[in-house]
């Protein structure tokens, strides 16, 4: 799917009310919203506060994904972990949902106001986007958070609405391909291709070589977007980079020729085989463990799939990461780059208080909680002066930071229900239907247009 950083580092300190004084005022439901003790990573005093005097608060928390498959997982473990050696006042409870269930789940306790204190938001229009959950009312502006200054500003802009954060970013994510370099180089490839007819010609040479070139998991069907997104990124935007602009100002479509080129050339990988048989049938966590176990050469996801990515399979291989080439030879790559999910409030929450300081103390610069939040975040920071340790990605982030040749995730501009169409049309392509590029586009653009005229 994809922005850069600066924030404070000091967190300012909350005093708590004494228990005693909310009984004479407001009864137990004040007691109930007392936030935790903040962060003061200076005082030694600190380490006591919010405990015998504190209320006992229980935080619930939801996410979108998978436990960590190697190690301690950082929301599931880690993060509740943390907070409880900081706040021992407070208990969090998180939750994790696979992408689908997720975006389903949360939306409907929200809107029946069950929802958790803490959840999972995506930038701009894109599903379960921070645009759409500010509107309804979800989520819960965020302006007075303490370390905006050390975040990134296009990553907090992203994360906004009508000038206002209602989002906190994990990072900055790349789509791109994870590729085996032996299996590459079995067939006398020893550097990444770096355009598209290049790219379809080490498919050819792995596919005669008796070894799958990609393997997709097409039953989940946002794995669809992995492809589609780079390509676009190489051929919808670079010399119209307002496109998307354009089409919500209504002089431009998604039906456009350049969306269908993009949409042929993603159909020309299946259409030669070189996407695994039956990817319909698998689901994106099968085609990892495809993968892991050296049973295909490269698998196209992004940055937060690292750990799983990276973890060990069946087959001992060396991993490498670079920007699926959807330009033409003699033209730079751009990469598909784009603010990353990342953490919102509910508006509604009884603890919103609570949970700000949650916040506040991971987003602190400093604190173990910060540290063990970077060591775990697979995405690129967004954190002022927190540098890339990690080597794989080294090559695609030097091309965004050094050329600036970048393009978000396309979805992030649509409203929410587009892309859901672009993936069930391409869907009855790869499904061997009569659908053609242009039924694809026309679908996108017809859904487009029913849902903006309602934004």
């Amino acid at each position: 799917m994809k922005s850069l950083k600066t924030m404070g580092l000091a967190i300012l300190v909350f005093c708590f009310v004494l228990l005693s004084a909310c009984s004479s005022n407001n009864g137990a439901s004040n007691a109930a919203n007392t936030p935790a003790a903040s962060d003061n990573a200076n005082e030694a005093g600190d380490k006591n506060a919010g405990t015998d005097a504190a209320e006992p608060i229980t935080l619930t928390m939801m996410m979108s994904g998978n436990k960590a498959s190697e190690g301690e997982d950082f929301e599931l473990e880690t993060l509740p972990r943390l907070v409880k050696e900081k706040f021992p006042n407070i208990t969090l409870e998180v939750q994790k949902l696979p992408d689908d269930q997720y975006n389903t789940s949360v939306r409907t306790k929200l809107a029946a106001g069950q929802g958790p204190d803490i959840f999972w938001i995506f930038p701009k229009n894109a599903a379960g986007g921070v645009i759409d959950f500010a509107k309804a009312g979800f989520a819960a502006d965020l302006s007075d958070l303490k370390f905006w200054d050390n975040i990134g500003t296009g990553a907090k802009e992203d994360m906004s609405y009508e000038g206002k954060p209602y989002g906190v970013a994990e990072g900055l994510d790349y789509l791109g391909v994870y590729y085996n370099k032996e299996m590459l180089a079995q067939v006398g490839v020893t550097e990444f291709p770096k355009d598209w007819a290049s790219f379809l010609e080490v498919c050819q040479k792995l596919k005669d070589a008796g070894i799958t070139p990609i393997v997709l998991g097409d039953k989940d069907p946002w794995v669809i977007q992995f492809g589609m997104y780079p390509i676009a990124a190489n051929v919808v935007y670079p010399d119209e980079m307002d496109f998307d602009v354009k089409v919500q100002n209504g002089e431009k479509s998604l039906n456009d020729p350049k969306w269908v080129k993009t949409i042929s050339m993603y159909k020309e990988l299946y259409d030669k085989g070189y996407v695994v048989k039956n990817s319909l049938g698998a689901g994106s966590a099968q085609a990892s463990q495809l993968f892991i176990d050296g049973k295909a050469a490269m698998t196209f996801t992004g940055t937060w799939d690292y750990a799983s990515m990276t973890s060990k399979g069946a087959a001992d291989f060396t991993r490498g990461f670079a920007s699926l080439p959807g330009n033409d030879a003699g033209k730079p790559t751009f990469v598909s780059a784009a603010t990353a999910a990342g953490y919102a409030l509910n508006a509604k929450s009884e603890n919103l208080d609570a949970a700000k300081e949650i916040l506040n103390y991971l987003f602190d610069g400093e604190s173990d909680l910060f540290k063990a939040f970077v060591a775990s975040n697979s995405s690129i920071s967004v954190y002022k002066d927190v540098p890339l340790t990690n080597e794989l990605f080294k090559e695609v982030n030097e091309n965004y930071q050094t050329n600036g040749n970048s393009v978000y995730f396309s979805n992030q501009m649509w409203p929410a229900g587009v892309s859901d169409v672009m993936q069930a049309k391409f869907a009855e392509i790869i499904g061997g239907q009569k659908t053609t590029p242009e039924d694809v586009a026309k679908a996108m653009d017809e859904k487009f247009q029913e849902l903006w005229k309602n934004k």
